[in-house]
């Protein structure tokens, strides 16, 4: 059965309104094995002073627990922002077999104008381990990471 991606996408949503309500910028992630979310991320980096504390690698960190094991193949990463290079490494090693991302930086936008993360995939030469799903719910994933609030 395939997955609702933007079903997930929402719970991802749900996690980035916590996150900026706490003071972070708004990220969520959640990580998905067959049709039930085994583990949640929101990006904490600012609330916890820890600059891993992506929602990313929080969502990774709990499906270690909850699953007790650091292999997750077979499950499925949603994120409402694209993960930067340390996530997107972290992600790669964990063995997640999907990654679907909602929005992305502007072009041009930050440091790494260059990046994205199939570039990253390809450049490791990992595009056999993973599938990458763009452009759920876009514009609600940009929505909150920029202060407004997304409609649904």
């Amino acid at each position: 059965m395939p997955l609702d991606h933007e079903h997930f996408m929402r719970i991802a949503l749900e996690e980035a309104a916590r996150c900026k309500a706490e003071g972070n910028v708004a990220v969520g992630s959640i990580i998905v094995q067959g049709d039930m979310v085994i583990a949640r991320g929101r990006n904490l980096v600012t609330s916890a002073h820890d600059p891993t504390a992506h929602a990313e690698t929080v969502a990774l960190r709990e499906a270690g627990v909850a699953m007790q094991r650091e292999d997750f193949a077979g499950c499925t990463l949603y994120t409402t922002f694209e993960p930067c290079p340390m996530c997107c490494g972290a992600i790669l090693i964990s063995g997640i077999s999907t990654l679907v991302m909602g929005g992305r930086p502007a072009p041009g936008m930050g440091n790494w104008s260059d990046y994205t993360v199939e570039r990253l995939i390809a450049f490791l030469q990992r595009s056999n381990t993973i599938e990458v799903v763009t452009g759920i719910l876009t514009q609600a994933c940009d929505t909150i990471r920029q202060g407004e609030t997304p409609s649904r």
